[in-house]
């Protein structure tokens, strides 16, 4: 009689079920009352007294082990076998995670970079926080211009409280100054990102919104090249019917300047209130580079020509989806994201 070799045998068999109809099974082999343990403690009475003892306690030992187990097998069964026993349906469908989706203003972004990309146009990216070299200087923006000062800029502090020539980049020009700064022509990047600043937050205003600003450098970049490179892009935008007007305008760091405007698509021109009943959309501002932004960058004005052009995301996303109030895709309002 072997008691080593039938626990051995006993336990790879426990291991082996995985129902409550095989362990009863078990259960019965070994400790029913025709079972294997039981006949073994029927033979004891064969045995002096000495002998009987010590096989004896053996045997108690081993039915308290395999008690024990299958004791511990049946919660295991009963949790996560069969579907009588624990309710679980495997030819049922499993639950569908929920799907995230890209947000509104992301969107817009990735259809706009794509189209750059499609004229040759390379994506980069700076950082947001800023010197006044890249946000204002190399920008030719006076030292006495209103954009400068603490009411329109975010300014970072310092440790004595008195104001860091680090600041809150207000817009995404400054990548196209660290490019330039880095690299010689010829250049064709698209810049998007975040931009702080310091406005009231209405339907139409927040302290921060995204950008996308363009750089085309190299020794003969004109002003028509401009227009066609726009016109191309807001009829991808907008649909191939898209009417575009250049108006004059000023801007510090490009000469000649111009706003661009789109036809207005909600009125057909007939006059609105999204168009203030001018039947156009102002969607950008653009113009030919000016020399002494080339000059800070250490560029050759004999040798470089380019142009610029920038665009706010939130408008563009705004007009296309007829949203009438900026503050919805900063609220992550569910019911207002779910339909992009």
């Amino acid at each position: 009689m072997d008691l080593g070799s039938l626990a051995k045998e006993a336990v790879s068999r426990l291991d082996s079920v995985h129902s409550p109809e095989s362990l009863e099974a078990f259960r019965v082999d070994y400790l029913g009352r025709k079972g294997k343990l039981t006949r073994l403690f029927d033979s004891l009475k064969g045995l002096s007294g000495e002998e009987r003892r010590s096989k004896g306690q053996e045997l108690n030992e081993l039915k308290r082990l395999l008690e024990e187990k299958v004791k511990a097998k049946a919660g295991s069964v009963t949790s996560s076998g069969s579907k009588k026993d624990s309710g679980f349906d495997p030819t049922l469908p499993g639950l569908r995670p929920p799907l995230g989706r890209l947000h509104p203003l992301t969107q817009t972004i990735r259809e706009i970079n794509g189209i750059f990309e499609r004229l040759g146009f390379e994506v980069v990216e700076g950082p947001e926080i800023e010197t006044e070299f890249s946000n204002f200087t190399a920008l030719n923006i006076p030292q006495d211009h209103p954009s400068r000062d603490s009411f329109a800029t975010f300014y970072l502090q310092s440790e004595t409280g008195r104001e860091s020539p680090l600041l809150l980049r207000s817009q995404t020009s400054t990548v196209q100054i660290r490019v330039m700064q880095k690299r010689k022509p010829p250049l064709r990047v698209v810049a998007p990102g975040r931009v702080y600043r310091p406005d009231q937050v209405d339907a139409s205003h927040s302290f921060m919104f995204h950008q996308i600003e363009g750089l085309m450098v190299d020794d003969r970049t004109t002003f028509s090249e401009l227009k066609g490179v726009l016109q191309f892009f807001l009829r991808e935008l907008f649909g191939p019917g898209t009417r575009i007007r250049f108006r004059p305008h000023f801007f510090p760091f490009t000469e000649p300047s111009a706003e661009v405007d789109v036809n207005c698509f909600l009125c057909q021109q007939k006059g609105c209130s999204v168009c203030g009943g001018k039947g156009w959309l102002e969607v950008l501002g653009a113009g030919s580079v000016d020399p002494s932004v080339f000059e800070q960058v250490g560029y050759d004005l004999k040798r470089v020509q380019g142009f610029a052009f920038g665009l706010g995301v939130e408008r563009i996303t705004m007009l296309r989806h007829g949203i009438p109030d900026i503050r919805f895709f900063f609220e992550n309002d569910l019911r207002f994201l779910r339909q992009f």
